[in-house]
């Protein structure tokens, strides 16, 4: 039986010539990452270990970004150990305040993963680099204390499901919309412990930010990662940026799947997941016009802080005034992308519209800073979960949507469909 590209790349990281679904294996990592909340559990199981040195100081990445710039003591404490650890081990790919990002955006960026690669990180939205072709998952900081000492960890070999992809997506329909679909269609313990993976024709029409949301938010249907294969688009995000040797892993044509779903990317609609879980998904169009009023738009995230998200926000408000009474904030995910975004104009539009604009942060996703929610209170915003209390008081409400539609949001006050909002003039 053939194998999965999952699976592919479990088996060349063990250096077995094959794999199948629930063997258990011991594999070599290329990348082992925490950031300001994991790191110093795995740092302490570290210490605590006797350990006195890392396994490869440019195989271990630390990004300060979930509650940076430092919102408080603990947090300030919590960094000052992160940033003691890495200069007495010298890891190179340390990331503070000034030079961080949030993290699932700063890695691909900084050419840390890519296709082929092994990672793991203390953070469960570490699955995002299969947008990449890699391999990458979360996993808790104990694992990540081991992945930092020895280089290795064990896998159980995941199953997999196969979503194909056609069509053309219409206009302001992105890979957010894709994967909340998808979430609403399978439920979040729809693809629990197995390999998402994502292929088609239609995956032409979505860009690397859309891919990277997609795997982003794999985990939201408890899956142990997503992944897509390596094409021209791939190619050419890696190109001068990719430290690595890339390896293009493909499926076999008899692979084995649990299941396979098509998705008709011509037919989706923008769509939004209800409080309290992401698969609560329900279109523009089954939404009254008025009935979700919202007090706060959160346009930012590992899951859609990227330029592309910024220019889809930005198409939208260009011209137009958040409306009274909300509070928009928009969250570069990195500082290239900040000045990216900066110099485009895309701050001017935000601005004038009555937005603030942020330096990159996870901040409101987990409930950490930058936009806490009051007992309530309802926010739509980008991030990836919409738990009880995510993003601030336990009755308060998140509703999940792209940017396009958090956008719109902001303009008239209730969730909206951004192809009417931006028509309006």
């Amino acid at each position: 039986m053939g194998m999965t590209m999952s699976q592919k790349i479990l088996a060349a990281h063990a250096g077995l010539a094959s794999v199948k679904a629930g063997q258990l294996i011991e594999a070599e990592l290329d990348m082992v990452l925490g950031n300001d909340i994991t790191s110093p559990v795995a740092i302490n199981v570290f210490n605590d270990g006797n350990a006195c040195s890392v396994f490869d100081n440019t195989k271990i990445a630390m990004v300060m970004d979930h509650f940076t710039p430092n919102k408080d003591i603990k947090a300030a404490q919590q960094c000052l150990e992160v940033r003691r650890f890495a200069d007495k081990y010298d890891i190179k790919n340390f990331f503070d305040v000034g030079q961080m990002g949030i993290e699932h955006s700063l890695l691909p960026e900084k050419g840390l993963v890519g296709p082929g690669t092994l990672c793991i990180g203390a953070d469960s939205h570490t699955c995002t680099y299969g947008a990449l072709g890699a391999f990458s998952t979360g996993v808790g900081s104990t694992d990540m204390a081991a992945g930092m000492i020895s280089g290795k960890t064990w896998f159980k070999v995941p199953s997999a499901i196969k979503f194909n992809l056609v069509g053309k997506p219409a206009d302001f329909i992105s890979g957010k919309d894709v994967i909340l679909h998808i979430i609403g269609m399978i439920g979040v313990d729809g693809a629990l412990y197995r390999s998402m993976e994502f292929v088609g024709e239609g995956i032409q029409y979505l860009n690397i930010d859309d891919r990277l949301c997609i795997a982003n938010m794999a985990i939201e249907a408890g899956a142990k990662n997503g992944i897509f294969p390596v094409d021209d688009i791939t190619r050419a995000y890696i190109k001068n940026r990719f430290t690595g040797t890339p390896v293009e892993f493909t499926a076999d044509e008899d692979a084995e799947y649990d299941e396979e779903y098509t998705v008709d990317l011509s037919k989706l609609r923008p769509t939004v997941a209800f409080p309290h879980l992401p698969e609560n998904a329900r279109t523009v169009d089954e939404i009254g016009e008025t009935e979700v009023k919202i007090d706060q738009s959160v346009i930012g995230s590992c899951t859609n802080g990227r330029i592309s998200d910024l220019r889809a926000a930005a198409e939208i408000l260009k011209g137009k005034k958040v409306a009274k009474g909300v509070r928009c904030i928009i969250i570069p995910s990195t500082q290239n992308v900040y000045l990216q975004a900066m110099h485009e104009g895309l701050f001017d539009i935000f601005i004038n519209a009555g937005a603030v604009v942020s330096t990159p942060t996870c901040g409101p996703c987990l409930g950490g800073h930058m936009g806490i929610l009051a007992k309530g209170e309802r926010a739509i915003s980008t991030t990836n979960r919409n738990f009880v209390g995510r993003m601030g008081h336990v009755e308060s409400e998140v509703y999940l949507a792209s940017p396009a539609v958090a956008a719109a949001s902001a303009v008239t006050g209730y969730i909206s469909d951004p192809a009417k909002v931006k028509s309006n003039g």
